[in-house]
C-alpha cells in the first residue's frame, strides 16, 4: 500500500476487488495488512465490516488470546484509529473503553483503519521488522462482537522491496497473499508468519487408511539448510510418536498442520498451540539448541489433540474480551507437558535414563513445593489469569503459595501413568486414558472448522478414568485425593516399580534459594524466601539486607556462595541481616540441597524391566 499518511480508505477498492464484488452477494469482513515501513515496527490494518445504517457497530481489540489465560490488553499498541463509510465522510466514533470503539454507520459498510505497533516475537504478541511480520491474530485484528459468524478474508501486502511468503492455518485462495476464515473464532486462532522463511514438509498417513496429513514447518531462522533438514526429521519422529499414542492424527482442517517457527536471537522463548498450527519461538539456533526447541515443538503438537480437540468446557467458546478461567489446565497443559517430554524419550531424541531424570523433576517440584499444601491442581489451574504472563506491580508470594499447573499436572500425569501400569501389570496405561478422552470428547463430529465434539468437565475426566481402569471407586478416590485434594502421589514407590530410585540429590551447601543483588553498597534479597528453607525460618524476606554469614561480611556479589562453600552440611552458623531498618541475628543450619533425582537401579527384576519398557519404548511403527 502507498506510504502516504492520508491515503483514502478506498484504497481497499484496489486491493480487494474480488472480495468487494462478493460482498454485494454474501457479506464478508475483509482485512488488509500492510507494512509500509517494517523497520519502524508498525503495521497498517484496514478492515471492512458489513453494517446497517443508523445501527451502531461496536469494534474491539482483544484482551485475551487462545492458549493464554490472562488479559494482555492488545489495544495499547493501536493508534491513528479512524472509521469511514462508503464515502470519504468520517463516521461518528465513540471510544467506549480503552480498546472498544462504537461506530455509527450511515450506509451498509464501516471501514476501519488503524496502525499497530508490534515488536515482540512470541506466541502471544505480534512483531514486524525488516525481516518478517509475525502476527498473532488477537494482537493484530480488531473485531466486531456482533458479527461472530460472518466469513472473513485477509490479504497481505508485500512491504516495499520484499518478496515474502505467508504461512498460516487460514485457508488459502488462488492468490498467495489472500486467505479466508469461516468465522471470528477461527481467525483469532490463526497466527501468521509473513517473511522469506524456509519450508519443509512431510506427510503422515492415518492408520487404517484415510487421507494423509501434510505437516509443514515454516521456519524463520539464521541457520543452514542442512540444520533445518535435520530438525525437520527430528520433528517428524515426534509427530509419528505422538500419533501412535492415539492411533491416529486429528483431522486437520484443510488436511494440513503448520509449525510456525521463529528461532532468532531477538525472539522470546515461547510455544503456543492452535487448532491446525502452533507458534514456536526461541532465542536459539538450530546449531546449538535443537533438542531444546524440539521439546517445545513436542509439547505444542500434543495440543493438537489435548486442548484443541479434547477441550475443557470452561474454555469453549473462548472469550476474547476477558481472562478465561479453567479448572482443567492441570490436564490440558500439565498432561501435555508430561507427554511432550515422554514423546522425546520414546522417539529416541532423549536417552531413556536422562529422560526419566527429567520426568522426575516434575515429581520433585511438587513434592518440595510449599504451595502444594495450600491448593489443589484444580485450584492452581484457576490461578492462570494471574500467572500466565500476567503482570502486576504489587509483589506476590507465589514461591510459597503456587505451583505451576504445567508442573503440577505433569506430575499427576506421570503419577497416574505409573499407577495404572503398576496396578494392571502394564496392561492399562495413561495412553489408554488419553485415547478414551479422544474417542469420547475429541473425535470431530463432522461439522464446520473449529467445531469441538463434546467439551469435557472435571466429572467427565473422572468418568474416563473409571472407564479405563474398570474401577469407578479408584477413579473417584484418585480425583478426590490428588486432583481436587492436595495429597501427594507415592512417587518413590511408583518409580521403584519401573526400576528407578527416587532420592534426594546432594548439591553444594545451602540455606535455601536466595536471590541477591548489590544495591548502593548493600547485598539485598530480591526474592521471597521459600517456607521450607533455613533463611525463611530465620525471618529473611524480600528486600532485606544480608550483613554477615558465619562471622564474615557479605559485601559483594559471590560472597554468599563463597562462604557457604566452606561450610559443612549440618553445621549451625550465625546469620546477621537487616529487615525494615532493624538489625537481626539468627542461628541457621546448613543443609545439602534436597532436590529430587531419579537414578536407575543397578539390577532390575523382570517385572521392573517390563514396566520400564512398556513406559518408555517407542510406539511408532
Amino acid at each position: 500500500m502507498s506510504v502516504r499518511h492520508r491515503v483514502s480508505l478506498f484504497a481497499l477498492v484496489v486491493l480487494l476487488p474480488l472480495a468487494q464484488a462478493a460482498f454485494a452477494q454474501t457479506p464478508t469482513i475483509d482485512y488488509v495488512v500492510s507494512a509500509p515501513h517494517p523497520e519502524q515496527r508498525w503495521l497498517q490494518v484496514d478492515v471492512r465490516f458489513p453494517a446497517r445504517a443508523g445501527t451502531p457497530l461496536d469494534v474491539r481489540m482483544a484482551r485475551s488470546s487462545p492458549g493464554r489465560y490472562a488479559t494482555h490488553e492488545f489495544g495499547k499498541n493501536v493508534y491513528l484509529f479512524e472509521a469511514r463509510g462508503a464515502g470519504e465522510a468520517v463516521l461518528p466514533l465513540e471510544q467506549v473503553a480503552p480498546a472498544h470503539w462504537r461506530v455509527t454507520p450511515t450506509d451498509g459498510v464501516v471501514r476501519v483503519r488503524y496502525r499497530l505497533f508490534a515488536d515482540h516475537i512470541d506466541g502471544t504478541y505480534s512483531a514486524v521488522d525488516g525481516t518478517h511480520a509475525h502476527l498473532n491474530a488477537p494482537a493484530t485484528f480488531v473485531w466486531a462482537p456482533a458479527l461472530p459468524e460472518i466469513p472473513i478474508t485477509v490479504r497481505f501486502v508485500q512491504p516495499p522491496g520484499r518478496n515474502w511468503r505467508v504461512s498460516t492455518q487460514l485457508f488459502p485462495t488462488d492468490d498467495p497473499l489472500a486467505f479466508t476464515a469461516p468465522n471470528l473464532q477461527y481467525l483469532m486462532d490463526s497466527p501468521v508468519e509473513f517473511s522469506a522463511h524456509a519450508v519443509r514438509e512431510f506427510t503422515v498417513a492415518y492408520p487404517g487408511g484415510g487421507t494423509p496429513a501434510r505437516i509443514r514447518l515454516a521456519v524463520h531462522h539464521l541457520g543452514t539448510e542442512a540444520q533445518l533438514d535435520a530438525y525437520a526429521a527430528t520433528v517428524e519422529t515426534i509427530v509419528r510418536e505422538q500419533a501412535a499414542i492415539f492411533g491416529t492424527l486429528p483431522t486437520f482442517d484443510g488436511g494440513t498442520y503448520t509449525f510456525l517457527m521463529d528461532y532468532l536471537p531477538w525472539a522470546d522463548g515461547d510455544g503456543m498451540e492452535h487448532r491446525n498450527s502452533t507458534v514456536c519461538t526461541a532465542a536459539a539456533s538450530l546449531a546449538d539448541g535443537m533438542a531444546r526447541v524440539a521439546g517445545t515443538a513436542s509439547h505444542e503438537f500434543f495440543h493438537a489433540w489435548n486442548v484443541e480437540r479434547i477441550r475443557p468446557a470452561s474454555l469453549e467458546p473462548f472469550d476474547f474480551s476477558q481472562a478465561n478461567m479453567s479448572g482443567e489446565l492441570w490436564l490440558a497443559e500439565g498432561f501435555t507437558s508430561y507427554y511432550g517430554s515422554l514423546a522425546m524419550i520414546r522417539a529416541g531424541i532423549v536417552a531413556q535414563d536422562r529422560g526419566v531424570a527429567q520426568l522426575a523433576m516434575f515429581a520433585g517440584s511438587v513434592m518440595r513445593a510449599p504451595g502444594a499444601q495450600f491448593r489443589s491442581a484444580v485450584d492452581m489451574s484457576r490461578l492462570a489469569p494471574y500467572v500466565d504472563a500476567a503482570q502486576a506491580v504489587d509483589p506476590t508470594n507465589w514461591e510459597n503459595t503456587y505451583v505451576s499447573y504445567y508442573t503440577y499436572g505433569a506430575a499427576i500425569g506421570l503419577g497416574l501413568d505409573l499407577t495404572l501400569r503398576e496396578r494392571s501389570g502394564g496392561t492399562v496405561t495413561l495412553d489408554d486414558y488419553m485415547r478414551t478422552l479422544w474417542k469420547t470428547h475429541g473425535v470431530p463430529g463432522g461439522k464446520a472448522p473449529g467445531y469441538v465434539s463434546r467439551p469435557y468437565t472435571l466429572k467427565d475426566a473422572e468418568a474416563a478414568l473409571a472407564t479405563v481402569s474398570g474401577d469407578a471407586a479408584f477413579a473417584a478416590d484418585f480425583f478426590r485425593r490428588h486432583v481436587l485434594g492436595t495429597e501427594p502421589l507415592p512417587f518413590r514407590r511408583l518409580f521403584a516399580a519401573a526400576g528407578y530410585t527416587l532420592r534426594e540429590r546432594e548439591t553444594p551447601p545451602t540455606l535455601g534459594m536466595l536471590g541477591l543483588t548489590a544495591q548502593q553498597g548493600r547485598i539485598v534479597v530480591t526474592n521471597n524466601t521459600v517456607a521450607t528453607s533455613a533463611v525463611y525460618k530465620a525471618g529473611v524476606g524480600r528486600g532485606d539486607t544480608i550483613l554477615t554469614l558465619n562471622g564474615t561480611a557479605v559485601t559483594q556479589a559471590g560472597d554468599w556462595e563463597r562462604i557457604l562453600s566452606t561450610l559443612t552440611p549440618g553445621t549451625e552458623v550465625e546469620l546477621v541481616f537487616e529487615s525494615r531498618g532493624e538489625k537481626k541475628t539468627a542461628r541457621v543450619t546448613v543443609k545439602s540441597n534436597d532436590r529430587v533425582e531419579a537414578v536407575p537401579m543397578p539390577e532390575r527384576t523382570p517385572q521392573q524391566e517390563a514396566l520400564r519398557a512398556g513406559w518408555l519404548a517407542s510406539r511408532a511403527k
